[in-house]
């Protein structure tokens, strides 16, 4: 299958955990991060993050390491990271958002979850709640 028509897919399937999270989890969600540029990739690998200040305006200041990858479905538009409110309170607890990332691991075979990369419904290893993916099979 072509990235295009994975784009497609993955990006309806974002539609769909959308209206779940709020008709049947009354969970509202603000995007974080989508597309990543290869710029951003580099940023978060080597942990560094630019701000205000500097000869030029901004700078370049170290800070913690955000990504463990150079490799990151960002960048090919097949990821997304959301926050999440319930009751008007951003919250990225496991347990409350679990629903959603088993929700949108039935949505296609190759949709993963940040909350369980592990897949053994438990919160261990890496785990990035706020992350929603499309592997390219």
């Amino acid at each position: 299958m072509r990235l295009r028509e994975r784009q497609h897919i993955f990006t309806y399937n974002v539609a769909c955990l959308i209206h779940y999270a709020f008709d049947s989890c009354n969970i509202k969600l603000t995007f974080g991060e989508v597309h990543r540029t290869w710029s951003q990739v580099l940023l978060n690998y080597f942990g560094y993050k630019i701000e205000k200040g500097g000869l030029l305006g901004i700078k370049l200041v170290k800070s913690r390491r955000l990504s463990r990858t150079l490799r990151s479905l960002h960048q090919d538009r097949l990821a997304v990271d959301f926050n999440f409110f319930i009751d008007g309170q951003l919250t990225y607890d496991f347990d409350k958002i679990k629903p959603l990332g088993d929700y949108w691991e039935t949505l296609h075979p190759d949709n993963r979850w940040g909350g369980d990369f592990n897949q053994d419904d438990i919160k261990n290893g890496f785990v990035d709640v706020p992350h929603f993916e499309m592997r390219k099979g």
